[in-house]
């Protein structure tokens, strides 16, 4: 484990922890929750999450992926008749998350954005990746983001449970989505500011679920 306590390994500890520190999250509680299941339904049943947003947002979903396919609060060790199989390296592999962050296959988005639309870039990948039962999560601090509004709606078509991460407002992102995490706030710094904290409550959350039972 590292910087948690045994006490904060349940997902109540972790939606408390997260107004505790951050009370301006307070009315989020009910929709953090909502969010963790629908993302807790699709990796128990075998699914991944596709993230998506633009600048900074791009960063951040790049900062989920990390977080889900590697070790967060807890070392995830492989089973031990994996660990026997791989042998040394069994011994440092984590258990991970399935996750895609879509701003990092640059060939792929820019001959898609050269020779069809710029705008649908995610969308495309959304579409190739995508399966029913899996999860999409779309960050906008406006929420109007139109490439990431564009994989919202192909997402929702095709099946995945649909999660966004905006500001006050919500935008489109709020009518397209199951569930709008839209902060308190209006300026898109504070904004990504506060958008921190919800995903690593979701990782946390995610990462108790999953591994906690591995701990020692």
């Amino acid at each position: 484990m590292s910087g948690i306590n045994k006490e904060e390994m349940t997902l109540e500890a972790q939606l408390e922890r997260l107004v505790r520190r951050y009370p301006q999250l307070a009315p989020l509680r009910d929709k953090v929750q909502e969010a963790y299941g629908l993302l807790e339904a699709g990796f128990a049943a075998g699914g991944k999450l596709l993230v998506c947003g633009n600048g900074g947002s791009a960063a951040d979903a790049d900062h989920i992926v990390g977080e889900l396919m590697k070790g967060f609060y807890l070392r995830r060790p492989l089973p031990q008749e994996e660990r026997q199989a791989l042998g040394e390296v069994g011994e440092k592999l984590q258990r991970a998350l399935p996750a895609l962050a879509l701003s990092q296959h640059p060939g792929l988005s820019t001959a898609f954005l050269n020779d069809v639309d710029p705008y649908l870039v995610f969308a495309q990948q959304v579409y190739g990746y995508g399966r029913p039962g899996d999860c999409f999560l779309g960050l906008s601090t406006s929420g109007n983001s139109r490439n990431v509004c564009e994989a919202a709606r192909v997402a929702k078509a095709r099946g995945l449970h649909t999660i966004a991460m905006t500001g006050a407002g919500g935008g489109k992102l709020r009518e397209l989505c199951d569930v709008c995490l839209n902060v308190p706030e209006t300026v898109t710094a504070d904004i990504q500011e506060l958008h921190l904290p919800v995903y690593h409550t979701l990782c946390a959350m995610l990462e108790m679920r999953f591994f906690a039972s591995d701990e020692p």
